[in-house]
């Protein structure tokens, strides 16, 4: 493995404030095949791991990017003085599931999923940048659709959306809360 080629990539991520992509680096690393980008980072992800430092490399929002391990997350959080991530309240995950799953969706469509007006909860994804208008639907009004953004990959540390667990992964995660609950 060239080292130059990895100290390369390494500077690259570290200074990105997005997820680098390997498009990205495959147009400022001419000539190198993009393999070996991908080696390079598989490398790079594996030392950050054996080494047990504090920050490695994650893949999420299509590209790559340094991220403070979770071991650290209260006492980084503490010198930044930031606050927890707002969580989303239940009608707003309710929501977003609906649209990640179902994309793209009008503002009717996610409400019969839910069985309630979406209104408030679109427009607080809209305002957490969660969600995007992506166009209008050729319906009567022509309703606006929406889908997933980038900062919803980020936000759940996907790489993509087919990341996200099946309906059969879920119905099986919660069977076993199910059987834990109903444990003595």
């Amino acid at each position: 493995m060239n080292n130059s080629l990895k100290a390369l990539i390494e500077s690259l991520i570290f200074v990105s404030q997005e997820p680098v992509t390997l498009a990205q680096l495959g147009t400022i690393v001419e000539g190198v095949e993009a393999a070996e980008i991908e080696a390079a980072i598989e490398d790079l992800i594996r030392e950050y791991e054996a080494e047990g430092r504090g920050i490695h490399i994650i893949r999420a929002g299509g590209g790559w990017l340094y991220s403070t391990k979770p071991a650290h997350d209260r006492e980084v959080r503490r010198l930044l003085q930031i606050e927890r991530k707002n969580r989303l309240s239940s009608a707003g995950l309710e929501t977003l599931a609906a649209i990640a799953y179902r994309q793209p969706v009008t503002q009717s469509e996610v409400s019969a999923i839910r069985g309630v007006d979406s209104t408030g909860a679109l427009k607080t994804l809209l305002e957490k940048k969660l969600i995007k208008i992506v166009g209008r639907k050729k319906a009567p009004g022509n309703p606006l659709v929406y889908r997933t953004s980038d900062e919803f990959l980020l936000y759940l540390g996907l790489d993509s959306l087919d990341g996200l667990p099946s309906e059969a992964e879920i119905a099986k995660i919660l069977e076993e809360e199910k059987a834990v609950e109903a444990e003595p």
